[in-house]
């Protein structure tokens, strides 16, 4: 008699799937059921199992659910908690708190100025503040219909504004301890971590040792310290050494976010940093990176001004930046200025900066700095220095400033995963195309058309490999007790449709989304399934 397996309340049955599975291992032939949420069942289905919903794959690809290790959406999904071009991506897990920001924690008296901070990931939210500490955020986002999975690290530099505000100077030793205490409390909350963005005030007045100290407060729940280095340019090679020294020191996990190195004189530069990863390993250093598909990236335009700009806030910057023989002293030193992290200069110039969301001057996005200034009569730089000004900092640039070459290298190598570092649009404004088009420019550009990955490892550095780092033991696999966030898409038709022209272009190729089992993408399109939960760390 053959064997009949149990098929008892099957919520869901996917046949003839191509099943890469998130660990790296070839591909294989077969149907995946599922049942209250998780993956129950991994094999060959007889005919006549009973479900409630059946799909054939009709050998589509089946991928665990993308994880993007690095986004913006710390304010975006208080608006639109559904993430739609997160989900059409085949995104199911979503982290926050990038780059030294985070919405939380935030005491009473520093509101104005973490609102000022994050003005530029807003992306038109208006939060009613209605949370103080880290654990109170992810109980606001719980109490959302989230779309997706959401997870988040406690922001170095908004921990820094709490206590020091926008001041340069050392904190006292009273003041570490307390800065160290909102990073353990943080982790005690569910963080996963603490993230750095060191060339952004206040983390650019941060000594190592500071941040060193800070990190004292990750130690006991092991979690991961990620950085925006201090340098990705001149000095990326002694950033890199200073992020794994944070994680040799300490002996927690380190990773580099969104690795590369900017500006023509410094390209070939990531095999030597690569090697330094690959060094700290050998050496018992659990360091890893992770990386954005784009020879562009995309941050405040405030960025192209030099760290003593920007002391005391947005509004001192606004201040100073009104004065013109400051001005002229600014045009005179940015193009060539050395000792701070210089986007102007790492993007060729003008030319190099494109502008993405300026709400006040909405005519200049999608414009070059050049072009911005041939418009206004003014030279680049004072053009540039007005948008700062009418926006009061609240704006997006697109630099174009990395080598295709560098980021392929990177790309390849065995510790680096794929994020997207996306930074969410305001209301009718552009955006970087890494927002909406991240995971299937992996899948469409790199593994079929470049061939730079197997479509196997493609698959890994953006489900296993994230998951494993997050020590999230249900979810980046398929397998039976996992999660059932499943993605089913076409390996022959894949692709991206943004482009830095039209960073809003639909991907291509990807026919089903599932979070916990439910269906969210249907034929390309959102379902108004809201499985998604706040993930805490453990």
């Amino acid at each position: 008699m053959a064997l009949r397996i149990e098929t008892r309340g099957f919520d869901l049955v996917l046949r003839n799937a191509r099943i890469v599975d998130g660990s790296n291992s070839p591909w294989y032939r077969g149907d995946v059921g599922v049942r209250d949420g998780s993956v129950v069942f991994v094999g060959t289905l007889p005919p006549d199992t009973e479900t409630a919903t059946e799909i054939d794959a009709a050998e589509r690809v089946l991928a665990p659910g993308f994880i993007d290790m690095h986004t913006h959406n710390d304010f975006l999904l208080l608006k639109e908690p559904a993430s739609v071009p997160k989900l059409k991506q085949g995104v199911t897990t979503v982290m926050v708190g990038q780059c030294g920001i985070s919405a939380a924690p935030i005491t009473p008296e520093k509101v104005a100025l973490l609102e000022s901070y994050t003005g530029f990931i807003m992306a038109g939210a208006l939060p009613l503040w209605n949370w103080r500490s880290f654990g109170e955020y992810l109980d606001v986002l719980g109490g959302m219909e989230l779309g997706v999975n959401v997870g988040s690290f406690v922001g170095h530099g908004t921990i820094r504004l709490n206590v020091l505000g926008f001041e340069d100077r050392t904190p006292s030793s009273g003041e570490l301890a307390a800065m160290r205490g909102h990073a353990r409390r943080a982790m005690e909350e569910g963080a996963f971590g603490m993230t750095s963005g060191l060339v952004y005030a206040p983390g650019v007045y941060s000594a190592p040792e500071e941040v060193r100290e800070i990190a004292k407060g990750l130690v006991e729940r092991r979690g991961l310290y990620l950085s925006h280095m201090r340098s990705e340019s001149d000095d990326v090679v002694a950033s890199v050494r200073e992020t794994i020294a944070v994680a040799e020191n300490l002996g927690i996990p380190g990773q580099v976010l969104h690795h590369k190195a900017c500006g023509r004189r410094n390209r070939g530069r990531v095999r030597e940093t690569m090697r330094l990863l690959e060094e700290a390993r050998e050496r018992g250093v659990d360091m890893t990176a992770d990386q954005y598909p784009y020879a562009a990236g995309s941050t405040t335009l405030r960025s192209i001004l030099p760290p003593w700009i920007h002391e005391g806030g947005v509004e001192k910057l606004i201040e100073r930046l009104s004065g013109p023989a400051l001005r002229e002293r600014l045009k005179r030193e940015i193009p060539e200025a050395e000792g701070w992290e210089n986007m102007l200069r790492n993007s060729g110039g003008p030319e190099g900066v494109m502008m993405l969301y300026c709400p006040k001057t909405p005519d200049f996005e999608g414009k070059r700095l050049t072009e911005i200034g041939a418009m206004t009569g003014k030279d680049p730089l004072d053009a540039a220095f007005d948008i700062i000004i009418e926006n009061r900092g609240s704006d997006t640039a697109c630099f174009f400033q990395l080598a295709e070459e560098d980021v392929q290298f990177v790309m390849k190598h065995p510790l680096v995963m794929v994020a997207s570092d996306s930074i969410p649009p305001a209301p009718g404004a552009k955006c970087h195309p890494r927002t909406n088009g991240t995971f299937p420019r992996v899948l469409g550009k790199y593994v079929r058309e470049e061939k730079t990955l197997r479509l196997e490892e493609a698959v890994w550095k953006m489900s296993g490999f994230p998951a494993a780092r997050l020590g999230l033991s249900k979810k980046g696999l398929i397998r039976e007790g996992m999660d059932a966030d499943l993605v089913l898409f076409d390996p022959e038709t894949v692709v991206d449709g943004a482009t830095f022209e039209d960073p809003f272009g639909e991907p291509k190729g990807i026919s089903h989304v599932f979070v916990a089992g439910r269906l969210a993408v249907k034929n390309g399109e959102y379902t108004g399934a809201a499985a998604g939960k706040v993930l805490r760390k453990v």
